[in-house]
């Protein structure tokens, strides 16, 4: 008797085949034809993937295909179309700033005065009084003087921008200097050495990879040498053996050598009267601190601990801003009107007192009892649903996009699951939802975190099981 195949490829329908029925037919309706198929195609070939990285066998394509997997990830892909590409997302994944899911939610003041600035015309280049034309971020950088201390701003639209528009100002045709350990890559495969090279200056590595002194740099500053760069290393940690030259002594040699020098700190964050410290972010550098160390340039980012719209924000010497404001780049890199509004309100609530509202820091200040009210409704809710099991368990969240990456913030979360679906399709289910919730899956448990939500959310988790019932 012949054995019957086990090829997980070859279960895999045929694309004509599934548009031929009736029931695949009938959504022609909603979305053209070419769509359709090109929708296929994608599910399909995200299938194969999963096959050649050994995730998926031919027990869970048959899983998938008698469960309605199919049909439930083409619907979906429909409905986000007929919706738009952009689509609200419960964030119960336990990552306070997820790149995916686009980083800090603004504070309901600042989407306010950030709506106000994209229906209407506003003072944006001009001054109300005078009636002559000003920058456009005249005030946006009064505030950041404000609150860090440093003599002048600038901003573009996010801190990469920031980057290159600094090598492009005082390193363009010359060398940069940063510690070898330094060399770091973000998200994106965004590499340092790579940014330096497209910003045409010379990376010139100094020292070693877990040891970097000031002699190194003396060593290795020459005529060509024109800046002196630290970065801040967000998103690893190296340990034991190891010496980096602080912020303080990089500006001294800066004047020493007579070359600009700055801090690139990625992330960034303030701490201002009447807020509860991060202390759990202790090995993030303060703005203030960067500022009062002597740097000549620091940049820091808009949309990740300060709890603001995405920006690369620039505060320093005043000479030195003056310098990259003039770069012609600057106005490919400037900001829009309505990331200008959301800035200066956001900025407004630090020196207001009121920075402890921004929903980055609600969710970063949230203690372990914090969130166990929320996990244990949620359980309560989902394990008294049809086919759902749910249950408290405590874990940890974490701050996210590359900041503070040994940090984890103890947390009450929720480990559900249920009778027929795998892991991964109860989380496939879940995305593909009305509303949209994006859970953690870890252990081959899937994880309902309650300190990334926001107000109303956990009603969206409750509503989301319930249609899957």
């Amino acid at each position: 008797m012949k054995k019957e195949a086990t090829n997980p490829y070859r279960l895999l329908p045929k694309v004509d085949d599934v548009l031929s029925r009736p029931d695949v037919r009938a959504l022609e309706g909603r979305c053209a034809r070419e769509l359709l198929t090109s929708f296929l195609v994608e599910i399909l070939d995200g299938w194969r993937a999963a096959i050649g990285a050994g995730e998926l066998d031919s027990a869970g394509v048959k899983e998938r295909l008698e469960g309605g997997d199919l049909e439930r990830s083409l619907l979906g892909r429909i409905e986000c179309e007929e919706k738009g590409g952009y689509t609200r997302v419960i964030n119960a994944a336990g990552v306070v700033l997820h790149t995916g899911l686009g980083r800090a939610p603004v504070h309901p003041e600042v989407a306010s005065v950030m709506e106000e600035a994209a229906r209407s015309f506003g003072v944006l280049e001009v001054d109300r009084f005078s009636g002559r034309r000003n920058q456009r971020d005249d005030r946006l950088s009064t505030l950041l003087c404000r609150l860090s201390g440093a003599e002048a701003g600038i901003c573009v639209n996010n801190n990469a921008a920031a980057v290159v528009l600094l090598l492009s100002t005082f390193a363009a045709g010359r060398e940069t200097l940063v510690s070898r350990g330094e060399l770091v890559e973000i998200g994106g495969s965004f590499r340092m050495p790579d940014v330096m090279e497209k910003a045409g200056t010379r990376l010139v590595e100094v020292g070693t990879t877990n040891r970097t002194r000031p002699e190194d740099f003396r060593k290795a500053k020459c005529d060509a040498t024109g800046l002196l760069l630290k970065v801040h290393t967000s998103n690893f940690k190296v340990v034991g053996f190891t010496e980096e030259i602080e912020a303080k002594d990089l500006a001294a040699l800066g004047v020493e050598l007579k070359v600009t020098s700055a801090f690139d700190l990625g992330s960034g964050r303030f701490e201002c009267e009447n807020s509860m410290p991060l202390e759990m972010l202790g090995g993030e550098p303060l703005v203030r601190e960067a500022v009062e160390s002597g740097v000549d340039v620091v940049t820091f980012s808009g949309d990740k601990l300060l709890g603001a719209p995405q920006a690369g924000l620039i505060v320093g010497r005043a000479e030195a801003i003056a310098l990259l404001r003039k770069n012609p780049l600057y106005r490919a890199l400037r900001l829009d009107k309505v990331t200008i509004a959301g800035l200066e309100r956001t900025l407004e609530l630090y020196l207001d007192g009121r920075a402890d509202e921004i929903p980055t820091r609600v969710m970063l200040l949230k203690s372990a009892e914090d969130t166990r009210a929320d996990a244990e409704e949620l359980v309560r809710a989902i394990d008294s649903m049809q086919g759902f099991s749910a249950r408290l368990v405590e874990d940890a969240s974490q701050p996210g996009s590359g900041s503070a990456p040994n940090v984890f913030l103890p947390s009450f979360v929720v480990r559900a699951g249920h009778d027929s679906w795998s892991v991964d399709q109860l989380a496939a289910r879940l995305r593909a939802g009305d509303p949209c919730v994006f859970a953690r899956i870890q252990d081959d448990a899937l994880l309902l975190d309650p300190r990334t939500l926001l107000a109303d959310d956990r009603d969206g988790i409750i509503e989301a099981f319930r249609a899957l019932a």
